[in-house]
């Protein structure tokens, strides 16, 4: 669902939740942001209630209440309203351990640069009586990292202007610079992408955010452009993509009796000194130097050197998150 669209359903559900009274398409229109029209002109009055009956069916397949009334005795025209006893939610009860996992989530949204979004996410928890301290799990840390362009891609996103960026495609060596109108970010195949309006190339294009060299400066006022409606930001990625090669072999030692799941991709498994050898089929290193990172000290990544480097890494960056963490506790005189 687009921007746009999923804004405007959000203005219609707060809209019609605000009142006790039905409200007609006409009063709708004139309240909810995204339904200007002139009612005078037949083709804006007619796309106009394409939109709203769209926007109706999309609100009752979400589970919406949405009911039909009249708004008085003297008026024939059908008004609508969302009836609050039936979209309440009931009470919120987490567990602590649940509670504790939407902290370490909280976390980690802080850091991919959406501190708005989780702050707004814990504020309706707290509103519903949940409290939630994302501080109380601090030896543990999300796994889930983001790449640098990811913050100022989504901000470029959000307030709708245009971005230049240093981008080394796969078969160049040297990075060229791209000028783009993003429309979003999106993952796909456990990367990260920014999808919008090349401006060279004049057509749409997707970048990998771990392709984007230095940093992404945002050109030009907010509200530049608009993103086309109901684009599906994902199809258009994986379409780009186009389907997964798993060309690399990866050669990987595991402890005997460890790492079931790891073993069910192997594609030939042989006795070693230290384990069982697996050959691993694969088309991205630093995806499958995640998975192995996982297994801890059970799995050991013997080559290819690609995937040895993205495995270091990858270690390297848990080590200073993980000490970054101790001299916060440190701080705050909790003992590690």
């Amino acid at each position: 669902m687009s921007r746009t669209r999923t804004e405007r359903l959000v203005n219609l559900v707060i809209c019609l939740l605000s009142t006790r009274r039905f409200l007609t398409a006409a009063q709708i229109a004139a309240t909810v942001p995204g339904y200007e029209h002139d009612p005078e002109d037949p083709k804006d009055h007619e796309a106009f209630q394409r939109k709203f009956e769209r926007d109706k069916a999309e609100l009752r397949e979400l589970g919406v209440p949405l009911e039909m009334g009249r708004p008085s005795a003297f008026d024939e025209e059908v008004g609508y309203r969302i009836a609050h006893r039936e979209y309440a939610l009931p009470d919120i009860l987490l567990e602590p351990d649940e509670a504790a996992a939407v902290g370490i989530a909280a976390r980690l949204w802080q850091h991919a640069g959406l501190a708005a979004a989780a702050s707004s996410g814990l504020a309706k928890l707290r509103a519903a009586g949940v409290e939630v301290d994302p501080q109380a799990t601090l030896g543990v840390e999300p796994v889930v990292t983001v790449d640098p362009a990811f913050g100022p891609l989504t901000t470029a996103a959000r307030e709708r202007r245009a971005v230049s960026f240093a981008y080394r495609a796969p078969e160049n060596d040297a990075a060229a610079t791209r000028r783009l109108e993003p429309w979003g970010v999106v993952c796909w195949q456990g990367r990260w992408y920014v999808v919008g309006h090349d401006r060279d190339r004049r057509a749409a294009r997707c970048f990998r955010l771990s392709r984007i060299v230095g940093n992404v400066r945002l050109t030009g006022r907010s509200g530049a452009f608009t993103p086309p409606e109901n684009e599906d930001l994902i199809k258009h990625v994986s379409r780009w993509s186009g389907p997964v090669a798993h060309n690399g072999r990866a050669t990987v030692t595991v402890r005997p009796g460890q790492a079931a799941g790891l073993r069910r991709w192997a594609t030939e498994v042989t006795a070693g000194v230290d384990g069982d050898v697996l050959t691993i089929p694969y088309s991205d290193p630093e995806r499958l130097a995640s998975t192995l990172v996982g297994y801890g000290a059970d799995v050991r990544a013997d080559g290819p050197p690609e995937l040895r480097e993205a495995v270091i890494q990858q270690l390297k960056e848990i080590v200073a998150r993980h000490d970054h963490v101790a001299r916060a506790t440190s701080s705050l005189g909790v003992a590690t």
